[in-house]
């Protein structure tokens, strides 16, 4: 590590408040500055589905940070941040036609339901009776079935206040749907505030029939940039000190069990390439990270930070979840070119979607995901960016 480098490294510990294995950490503010600029916001025509159906996106703006959302699965399609010399680059990885987002995404940026990650054979029971969800990751159902919310138009509405713009998505999903139980009613407001910091409230509410629910987003980050390569130096912070083991499915054994002493200890920063490749039997499973961490603590709190030592930019995560799963995509092959027109490889972005766990329908000892007619389902996680 070059000594410039060092620096940044420590620069970030200290204002990130974290220990790093490095060396003691330097002082500094993790603040970012308000920005003064004027909230914008516009929508502009994205592309039109096989079936007729105009996607639109919406491009809203504090003045410092700019984010990009399509109504095509309430996608976050760009996140143009500063760096610490206030240079502007899109951090999220995407794609800049909506044919591709029919045929080629992985999630990139979408909002996951009605049930993010896996369930086991796609099958849970509930209220005795049982149900099937459409296999679209082998013999499990992932991020709600082949036709997710991810895949769905969903409906907007402009939101604007005195300290943040953005837009509120909804999408009604039928009682049987995917297989899943109850008519839910889904809304999930992205808001962007002053201080750089991307506000994403979810609610729910189900009639007719009792259903499971499980909200994410699924962004894919690269604080280097989008198209820049791998993020194996990026440093990653997790509160968390527990994970939920998986099978060689990647479905949840039921076990919660500590992180100390493995590859899965984020309580001290560690760069998200310098265990990936260990040889321990989790990441085998996964080809790396694709698992979910058990949050510290109860209420809304920081679940992760993550940062970039040579641009400067950072990401502190909060969320009132239970979970967090990291993916650092493993299953990115290379096949397909993204926004930059560069090609998207293993190990090219970092996801951290707050979630209940996988696979709770099927879990009796994981939080309940059961959503009945009469209650209503709310979450917020907050995505915070600044520099130093």
């Amino acid at each position: 590590m070059s000594g410039v480098d060092r620096r940044n490294v420590l620069r970030a510990a200290g204002a990130l408040g974290v220990g790093i294995p490095v060396a003691s950490a330097m002082s500094g503010s993790a603040s970012a500055k308000p920005s003064r600029g004027k909230f914008t916001i516009r929508k502009e025509k994205f592309g039109t589905t096989p079936d007729g159906d105009q996607v639109d996106v919406y491009i809203f703006s504090n003045g410092r940070m700019t984010v990009s959302m399509l109504t095509w699965g309430a996608t976050v399609q760009r996140l143009e941040v500063p760096d610490r010399r206030g240079r502007v680059t899109n951090i999220s990885l995407g794609f800049d036609n909506i044919d591709d987002y029919l045929e080629l995404s992985p999630s990139f940026g979408a909002t996951i339901g009605r049930y993010a990650n896996r369930i086991a054979g796609g099958t849970f029971t509930l209220d005795g009776e049982t149900y099937q969800i459409p296999t679209n990751d082998g013999d499990n159902a992932l991020h709600g079935g082949p036709e997710g919310f991810e895949k769905r138009i969903w409906s907007t509405k402009v939101v604007e206040k005195p300290d943040a713009i953005g837009v509120e998505f909804t999408y009604v999903s039928p009682d049987g749907e995917m297989g899943f139980p109850g008519e839910l009613t889904t809304t999930a407001t992205y808001l962007l505030n002053r201080r750089d910091e991307l506000r994403v409230d979810y609610h729910a509410t189900v009639s007719g029939k009792a259903t499971v629910l499980n909200l994410t987003n699924h962004t894919y980050f690269n604080l280097a940039g989008e198209g820049s390569g791998t993020v194996d130096d990026q440093y990653l912070y997790l509160n968390a000190d527990r994970f939920t083991p998986v099978d060689e499915t990647l479905i949840p054994t039921g076990e919660i069990v500590p992180v100390a002493g493995t590859p899965f200890d984020f309580t001290k920063p560690h760069r998200f390439g310098e265990r990936n490749r260990d040889d321990h039997e989790q990441l085998g499973f996964g080809r790396g990270y694709d698992h979910n961490w058990v949050l510290n603590g109860k209420g809304f709190r920081v679940a992760a930070k993550a940062w970039d030592p040579r641009s400067g930019r950072k990401l502190t995560v909060k969320t009132d979840q239970p979970g967090v799963q990291l993916y650092q995509g493993n299953f990115l092959d290379g096949t397909f070119t993204g926004i930059g027109d560069r090609a998207y490889r293993q190990g090219d972005a970092f996801c951290l979607e707050t979630q209940h766990f996988p696979d709770s329908p099927n879990q009796p000892n994981f939080p309940s995901t059961v959503l009945r007619p009469g209650e209503e389902f709310r979450s917020t996680t907050v995505f915070g960016f600044s520099a130093f």
